[in-house]
């Protein structure tokens, strides 16, 4: 799970770094990276639910603090 949900986050940064920022819509911009922050979501949802959690403490570890980290942008990915 570890893996996957590296390569996700990854993947996350990387779109949303690439996108570029319209100083005239910010709000189209927002609204994409919500986008691109669902369909990781729905992904990273996708695989816990075909492969689960090796056991308890990865589950806690991951809803603690790896989940966290995909619904709260880094602070080099705020637009505030």
């Amino acid at each position: 799970m570890e893996n996957f949900y590296n390569k996700m986050l990854s993947k996350l940064e990387n779109a949303i770094k690439e996108l570029e920022i319209d100083d005239n819509n910010p709000l189209q911009l927002i609204e994409t990276i919500i986008s691109e922050v669902v369909d990781c979501l729905s992904e990273v949802k996708k695989q816990v639910l075909k492969s689960g959690f090796k056991d308890l403490e990865e589950e806690i570890y991951f809803f603690k603090y790896q989940k966290p980290v995909i619904v709260y942008a880094p602070d080099e990915l705020r637009l505030v």
